[in-house]
């Protein structure tokens, strides 16, 4: 089983996927800043984060793109980001520990 199968049915799954290909493609975009900012997490969780390393301000980054996206409302769109990218990573964690022996 592929790393993104795992992912796959998991809330915010399909965001970190593509994150991670924008991140190794090098395009600017908010699912790319959504993996920066959990590198580390997602790292130990399995998940091939590649791709040039962040300036750790990914999450002001985020929030600034946002804003400039046009969104109605930045700010509530930035916290159900973060907060889908959370339920992921534990999710995955659950997981990880449900399969350990």
């Amino acid at each position: 089983m592929s790393w993104a199968d795992r992912l796959d049915g998991l809330p915010g799954g399909e965001l970190v996927v593509a994150g991670v290909a924008d991140l190794a493609a090098d395009r600017h975009t908010p699912h790319r800043l959504l993996v920066e900012v959990a590198r580390r997490r997602l790292l130990a969780l399995g998940v091939p984060v590649t791709g040039p390393p962040g300036d750790g301000a990914a999450e002001l980054r985020l929030y600034q793109h946002l804003c400039n996206s046009g969104q109605p409302d930045p700010y509530s769109a930035y916290n159900a980001l973060l907060r889908r990218l959370d339920k992921l990573i534990r999710a995955l964690e659950a997981r990880r520990t449900a399969d350990a022996p």
